[in-house]
């Protein structure tokens, strides 16, 4: 028998026994109510005249009816004064009612969260099925498909557990304290997200931590989302797993490098040690912040939340910031704050840091002195308007490709960035057209899907070798050959890496590409 069937029978118990108690009490109430009847009824035949008028016992009558027609707690209510020990009894009665009431309630929250967790785990499976058939496909030779094609078939059942996808695991645990009203307030929250190996997020999870049980520890809280994924990640079914962190201390504690010195904290990792042996696979890796920055985020909109709730409970309209830019004070709702360092900004100095700096052609980071985070277009979705959060994703876009890999669709009207891999090569579009490129450098743009040569950075060269096509245009746009001519006037340089033409103000003619 299964905890929770055990805790089925206690509740079930407990819920006859509280009816038993609620039945007696009624009963007790109502002979009470008989006792004080006869006692009258006996008062008044001994004396007969002090008997009451004929309309008294009537509505006395009516009154004693009416009151023993009430449950038990608002029929003693009603007839006035009630023992204290009565008094005590009802209200015990009545926290139980509402202490198994607020169970059920969470018992059907869980039986939900358990109906959507297997959801989310049979659609893992299938999504992985479905990959891996797929590739069985793809990686099928022609003649065999043409032969046993229409027929081919591989039931989910039968598919091998050896072949099941690596799933990630991304968790940060936060803690802020923040002055509201005069008063400290100490806040904490668990952010979890699971991934598939594409990075794709299959589950999220944030919730808010009582300071009470880790206090403002770092390393508690980050454990605890640690422990809370792990969790989530077993009952979704997952047998190989890479746990991905950012906090050193943590790492070095789960992998055993240092030893623990806090109970409290060794009992957490020991959690997390015996639900490691639950996987197949399990590897936990060090990672930058900036790599767990999804987890980061979860928590930071936990603590917000919390920040307004405690807002509204003090009476506060909203939290007054100043911000280090403009020095105006604004509303804690017109600040921004980074994400990986939680340095604020009013909106209209964040919108005004990025545009100059997207006009320069720089990567955007955090405004405050020294500080080295670089942002995101999810964050910056809050002050940015559309224009600028598209040249905001090129430029970030840019920035992950190495200057050697980036490759631009020829075609003017796409021009869409990607890197070498990411160019569609027809060989592995589909094994179903013969299509004999060979080693030549066809390939198809991932946006607009026009035919280019990677070599000759060119529409495709149709029955053209790379050097006949070059030697019969010589000059392809006439606007090159217009950058080609002032360049060669202006003394201008091409940079070797990102082919950028560059013009020497002053110093040495040393160049280093950014």
């Amino acid at each position: 028998m299964s905890e929770a069937d055990d805790l089925d029978i206690l509740v079930s118990s407990q819920h006859r026994k509280l009816m038993a108690a609620t039945a007696a009490e009624s009963d007790l109430e109502f002979a009470f109510r008989l006792q004080m009847e006869e006692a009258m009824a006996a008062s008044l035949a001994v004396h007969p005249s002090h008997r009451p008028s004929s309309s008294r016992p009537s509505s006395t009558a009516a009154a004693a009816t009416s009151s023993s027609a009430l449950p038990p707690i608002i029929a003693a209510s009603a007839g006035g004064k009630v023992d204290d020990d009565d008094e005590g009894l009802a209200q015990v009665m009545r926290l139980q009612a509402l202490e198994l009431e607020r169970f059920h309630l969470e018992r059907k929250d869980s039986d939900r969260c358990q109906e959507e967790l297997h959801r989310i785990a049979d659609d893992l499976r299938r999504c992985a099925h479905d990959e891996r058939f797929a590739r069985e496909i793809l990686e099928m030779p022609e003649d065999e498909w043409e032969e046993y094609g229409d027929e081919f078939e591989r039931p989910i059942e039968a598919a091998s557990t050896v072949d099941e996808p690596t799933f990630r695991l991304y968790f940060k645990g936060m803690a802020s304290r923040v002055l509201v009203k005069g008063a400290w307030v100490h806040l904490a929250a668990i952010g979890v997200a699971v991934c598939d190996h594409k990075d794709n997020p299959v589950l999220k999870i944030q919730k808010p931590v009582p300071v009470s049980a880790t206090g403002t520890c770092r390393e508690l809280l980050e454990a605890k989302a640690l422990v809370e994924g792990l969790n989530a990640v077993i009952s979704l079914g997952i047998k190989r797993l890479r746990v991905f962190c950012d906090y050193r201390t943590l790492y070095n504690h789960v992998k055993g490098i240092w030893g623990i010195k806090k109970i409290k904290l060794a009992n957490m990792i020991n959690q997390v040690h015996m639900l490691q042996r639950k996987f197949e696979k399990c590897q936990i890796f060090l990672l930058p912040r900036c790599r767990v920055r999804f987890a980061f985020r979860l928590a930071r909109d936990v603590l917000d939340s919390q920040l307004s709730k405690n807002v509204d409970l003090v009476g506060l309209k909203a939290l007054r910031e100043t911000c280090n830019i403009c020095l105006e004070v604004n509303d804690s709702s017109e600040m921004f704050a980074v994400d990986g360092c939680l340095h604020r900004f009013c909106f209209s100095c964040m919108k005004q840091h990025v545009e100059v700096k997207l006009h320069h052609g720089i990567l955007p980071g955090c405004p405050q002195d020294g500080c080295e985070v670089k942002l995101d277009t999810e964050g910056a979705r809050k002050f940015l308007p559309p224009r600028l959060l598209e040249i905001m994703g090129q430029r970030l876009k840019e920035a992950s490709i190495p200057a050697t890999e980036r490759v631009y669709c020829p075609y003017p009207r796409c021009s869409a960035l990607m890197s070498r891999s990411e160019a569609i090569c027809p060989q592995l579009e589909s094994s179903f057209k013969k299509v004999n490129v060979d080693a030549s450098g066809l390939r198809k743009c991932s946006k607009c899907n026009g035919s280019f040569c990677i070599r000759c950075k060119v529409p495709w060269h149709e029955r053209l070798s790379c050097s006949d096509f070059k030697r019969l245009n010589p000059h392809l746009h006439p606007e090159e050959t217009k950058l080609q001519s002032l360049a060669k006037q202006k003394l201008w340089r091409q940079c070797v890496k990102c082919n950028h033409m560059i013009e020497l103000t002053e110093g040495c003619f040393h160049m280093t590409c950014r």
